[in-house]
C-alpha cells in the first residue's frame, strides 16, 4: 500500500501533477496570479487606476493564453484565481478613470 500514499511537497509538484515538467505553463500561471494580485490591490487607491487597468489587462491576456496551453488542474486553478483578480482590477481601474484617464483628454 505504500504506492497509494504519495506526498507532494512543493508548489511545483502540485502544478506538475502528471509527473512531467511544464515550465512555460507554470510560469504563466504564477505570472497571472502575481499580476492579478497587483491589479486587485491597486484598486484600493483610485489614483492608481492606470496601474490597475493596465496590469489587469496584461493579466487577463496572460491568463487566457495560459488557459489555452495549460496541462494540469493545478495550473488551471491558479490561472482562474489570477484571471478573476486581474479582471476585478481591470474593471475597477476602468471605473476609476480607464486606461488613458487623465493622460489623454
Amino acid at each position: 500500500m505504500a504506492q497509494a500514499v504519495r506526498t507532494q511537497r512543493s508548489l511545483i509538484s502540485l502544478l506538475n501533477s502528471d509527473g512531467e515538467a511544464h515550465p512555460v505553463e507554470n510560469t504563466l500561471a504564477i505570472v497571472t496570479l502575481v499580476l492579478g494580485a497587483i491589479a486587485a490591490l491597486t484598486t484600493f487607491s483610485p489614483g492608481l487606476h492606470l496601474v490597475s487597468s493596465w496590469v489587469g489587462l496584461v493579466g487577463i491576456g496572460t491568463g487566457l493564453w495560459g488557459q489555452f496551453i495549460s496541462s494540469t488542474t493545478g495550473e488551471r486553478f491558479l490561472l482562474i484565481i489570477g484571471l478573476g483578480a486581474a479582471a476585478f482590477g481591470f474593471y475597477l481601474g476602468l471605473a476609476h478613470g480607464g486606461l488613458w484617464g487623465g493622460v489623454i483628454g
